[in-house]
């Protein structure tokens, strides 16, 4: 029995050892990170709300993808931009740090004005202002006859019939498109401006109703007078047009607008081509096929044969940049568009290797337009004829050209096809005023 009392103690040593053991605080746990979020595809300044669904964690870590981060349970978030953002978070515990990840898409927001929309016309181009938030392209659909478009961030739009539209902005991102749409009503607006033009074929002077009605009057006719320049002077109602027709007595005329009082100011030409007017200085400027320019005051007095002179030269083209006193002409024979001070001096070459039939001066943005048949296309240039970019590559001969600056439109004719076209001033959105017409000439517009 004594042996049983020594051993008491120690089997109740083990039992207290194994008892401590039993005891020791167990393992954390893992946390987990999982969350959802109330939308995953979401428009730009959308608020999105996450719901954080993860265990076992005590602090959250976010990153939303776009730089910005939060340490909320439960953070809300918006996206300035269009893109898909992958959301981060990391949940931390005892147990250690875990991370999860969604992605988000964040479409554009497709939005726009209309400039006036009360009171909108057929004359007046519509001006849209573009509120799309993180776009970076746009199309546009003006929804005309034409099906119309513009990718421009703001675009103007002339409709030309009076009605009920349609126009759609369609704005894409990094993160997918977005589309809008607003009904518009252009009421009519009777156009009063009138284009004057040479139909050389059917020997007439004719003018063009610009009221979207095509329709068209005679004149004069001009049967034996027949040419291919057309001014007017606005402030003296006088039309000037330029007549080849009998080699070698070309004649310069003038008369008024109903084509009464008809007289020639400048007779015994070498077959004059294009005109020109200094309404300032009052003088008219023409070329010839002598490879002359020439001028004289408007009543045809004090003439000043040949103040340029390509020697066995064709000049078929003339325009004036009166804001900065020169003057451009086309030569054929060599193939050169030249630009002089208006007295004729200091001639220079500023195309080389082209020809053509017709230039207009674009003072107001420093542009000039010449058709060059070489490569059989219209273009518009900078002064010095550099930059030169592509307006219509029809083919046509054109020899008439103007710009109404109360719209911003360029007017061209296209003699070989019987055209008479507008669009804007760099070429885009060309309407066809008027089709069916034999070998249109010089044009103007009258207000």
């Amino acid at each position: 029995m004594k042996t049983k009392h020594v051993l008491l103690p120690f089997i109740l040593a083990i039992f207290v050892f194994i008892n401590a053991c039993e005891k020791d605080d167990p393992v954390d746990p893992t946390p987990v990170a999982n969350f959802t979020a109330s939308k995953t595809t979401a428009a730009v300044d959308e608020v999105i709300q996450f719901t954080n669904t993860s265990t076992d964690a005590t602090s959250f870590a976010w990153s939303f993808g776009d730089g910005s981060t939060s340490t909320l349970s439960a953070p809300t978030k918006s996206y300035a931009t269009s893109a898909v953002f992958t959301v981060t978070l990391s949940a931390t515990g005892p147990g250690g740090m875990v991370t999860t990840s969604k992605d988000i898409t964040i479409i554009p927001v497709s939005s726009f004005t209309v400039a006036d929309e009360a009171n909108l016309n057929n004359t007046t181009p519509v001006q849209f202002t573009n509120t799309s938030k993180g776009a970076t392209s746009y199309v546009w659909t003006f929804g005309d006859a034409g099906s119309s478009s513009s990718t421009q961030a703001d675009p103007s739009f002339t409709y030309t019939v009076p009605g009920t539209y349609t126009v759609t902005l369609v704005a894409t991102g990094a993160g997918g498109a977005a589309t809008s749409s607003k009904s518009i009503t252009v009421s009519g607006v009777v156009d009063s401006r009138e284009l004057f033009f040479i139909e050389y074929g059917n020997s007439l002077i004719k003018k063009l109703a610009l009221d979207g009605s095509g329709n068209t009057t005679d004149v004069l006719d001009i049967a034996g007078k027949g040419g291919v320049g057309l001014a007017f002077d606005a402030a003296n109602g006088k039309i000037y047009f330029s007549d080849f027709e009998v080699v070698p007595e070309g004649k310069i005329w003038r008369m008024n607008l109903d084509g009464s009082g008809l007289e020639a100011i400048v007779t015994g030409l070498d077959d004059p081509y294009a005109i020109a007017l200094d309404l300032g200085a009052g003088k008219i400027y023409w070329v010839d096929n002598a490879g002359n320019v020439s001028r004289a005051n408007l009543d045809g007095t004090s003439q000043e044969i040949g103040i340029v002179n390509i020697v066995d030269g064709g000049m078929r083209a003339i325009a004036l940049d009166l804001e900065n006193d020169k003057m451009y002409f086309y030569e054929v024979n060599f193939e050169n568009l030249f630009m002089a001070n208006l007295d004729g001096s200091n001639v220079v070459s500023i195309v080389d290797s082209v020809y053509g039939y017709t230039i207009l001066v674009d003072s107001v943005n420093d542009k000039i337009y010449f058709d060059e048949q070489n490569s059989a296309t219209l273009i518009r240039a900078n002064l010095d004829g550099s930059n030169q970019q592509t307006v219509d590559a029809e083919g046509s001969r054109i020899y008439g050209s103007t710009i109404d600056y109360t719209e911003n439109k360029l007017y061209w004719s296209r003699r070989d096809a019987g055209e008479i076209l507008r669009a804007n001033l760099d070429g885009t959105s060309p309407e066809l005023l008027k089709s069916g017409l034999s070998s249109p000439r010089g044009i103007f517009i009258k207000e």
